[in-house]
């Protein structure tokens, strides 16, 4: 009986260690098979890691320089370099700071020039400016028909205003009519219809 149940494990630890090899070939065509696709997997995640660190350590490196720069161009608005160096690292914040000094000098020659950057929104506020520093009625009613215009009511009241003072008044109305119920400047509009006509 003893003999019998040695042969039996015997039997099951020579089951086993064949199940064992069987998977170790099977794993080891696996491996011979697909080697270069997990190679060639394994060297895209390494270099998409040491991309995006990459990536990350330059943009924060850019956007210190660009803080720099401004900070620079806070206390000295004249400092030439500061201003390369903020149109070279940040374009978008160079053009918000170029806004600002435009309108906090009035200088009509530099909104127009950022009348056409790239930054549609500072574009957007500087063709305003203009034609409001300007009182140019064509030019507001320009800006004013343009379908995402920021300012657009606020450019129809003043080309309204402006058609007042020169006593077109029906034009006007039909200025201050065209401001939607929805805009805050609606009662605005209304009042100007009542009282600012005459």
């Amino acid at each position: 009986m003893s003999l019998k149940n040695d042969l039996e494990m015997v039997k099951e630890e020579l089951n086993s260690e064949e199940k064992f090899f069987e998977k170790a070939v099977v794993t080891e065509r696996f491996i011979k098979k697909y080697k270069n696709l997990m190679i060639g997997a394994a060297v895209v995640v390494a270099v998409a890691v040491v991309g995006n660190f990459a990536y990350t350590l330059k943009e924060q490196n850019r956007i210190e320089s660009a803080n720099k720069a401004f900070a620079l161009l806070e206390k000295n608005p004249q400092d030439e370099a500061a201003k390369k160096e903020l149109l070279a690292s940040s374009p978008i914040l160079y053009d918000a700071w170029t806004y600002a000094q435009a309108i906090a000098n009035a200088n009509i020659a530099e909104l127009k020039k950022l009348e056409t950057t790239k930054t549609p929104i500072i574009g957007d506020l500087a063709t305003y400016e203009v034609a409001s520093q300007t009182a140019d009625e064509k030019m507001l009613n320009s800006y004013a028909a343009k379908q995402d215009a920021i300012y657009k009511d606020l450019a129809q009241i003043e080309s309204a205003v402006l058609l007042m003072q020169a006593n077109k008044i029906d034009q006007a109305h039909q200025k201050l009519q065209m401001i939607s119920q929805n805009s805050a400047l609606y009662k605005l509009a209304k009042a100007l219809l009542h009282y600012g006509v005459k």
